[in-house]
């Protein structure tokens, strides 16, 4: 997925920039995860310049704490001029990464400090229970940050085989809660049904007749929403358990 230029944006993607970012802001888990994923390239230069050196999504966990920083420029950030949002996001990055590097100081020199948990096994190895708890919730930490990417990608590689697009969605996602939470009640009923999922899965589409006569709603509705709730069918029946979770959390579930 490619990133909009950084600057002389045209029009059309500043408008789609303040599109993606207004929805994310309203809870639409789909738009922030798309906003993210774009603008990763743009993250990465950012990490990249203020650590100076080259920052390895894979391994750095400068990664992740510039991904959680970008994350907050979208909640934090308040002038309607979407233009200016990424000058805010750069911002939150680099100061976000000086306070992680100057955590990481402190943490090297109170690491002298973690001696005194350190036990002594009957074959006389060292284990300090402290250093490694610390390690594992970092390594958790740098986990789900790398998950989080690694499903966005795969829910928009899953999109488009059923012609859809996460730009798309940000369009066609209902505008009221109660049409938001109907939609997803009928994406429930078809991805927790074997027989209407394989439907789904044998055709690339909904059974519209099939889902009409489970729930009430309108057949009318269910066409004007088809392709949003075939979006929800995809991840509810997927593996996809932190989006699910951004999913949840925006429905108020």
């Amino acid at each position: 997925m490619g990133v909009l230029p950084f600057r002389g944006r045209s029009l059309e993607e500043r408008n789609d920039l303040a599109r993606l970012l207004q929805s994310a802001k309203d809870g639409n888990p789909h738009a922030r995860n798309e906003l993210i994923a774009r603008y990763i390239p743009f993250i990465l230069r950012i990490a990249s310049q203020t650590a100076k050196r080259y920052i390895d999504p894979r391994a750095d966990d400068e990664y992740s704490v510039s991904l959680a920083a970008f994350n907050e420029a979208i909640d934090r950030y308040q002038d309607e001029r979407a233009a200016s949002f990424l000058t805010f996001a750069e911002t939150v990055i680099r100061r976000r990464l000086v306070d992680f590097f100057r955590a990481q100081r402190q943490h090297r020199a109170h690491l002298r400090l973690w001696s005194e948990f350190d036990q002594l096994d009957e074959e006389d190895h060292v284990s300090n229970w402290v250093e490694v708890a610390s390690s594992l919730s970092e390594h958790q930490r740098q986990e789900e940050a790398e998950m989080r990417a690694y499903e966005i990608e795969e829910y928009a590689r899953r999109l488009a085989e059923y012609g859809l697009s996460f730009s798309e969605l940000v369009e066609l996602s209902p505008k009221h809660e109660d049409a938001r939470r109907n939609a997803l009640m009928c994406a429930r009923a078809i991805a927790f049904d074997p027989e209407l999922l394989a439907y789904v899965h044998r055709r690339k589409a909904l059974p519209l007749r099939q889902v009409e006569e489970r729930v009430r709603v309108s057949r009318k509705t269910l066409e004007r929403q088809r392709k949003y709730i075939l979006a929800m069918v995809l991840l509810l029946s997927g593996d996809f358990p932190i989006l699910k979770s951004f999913l949840v959390r925006a429905e108020g579930d």
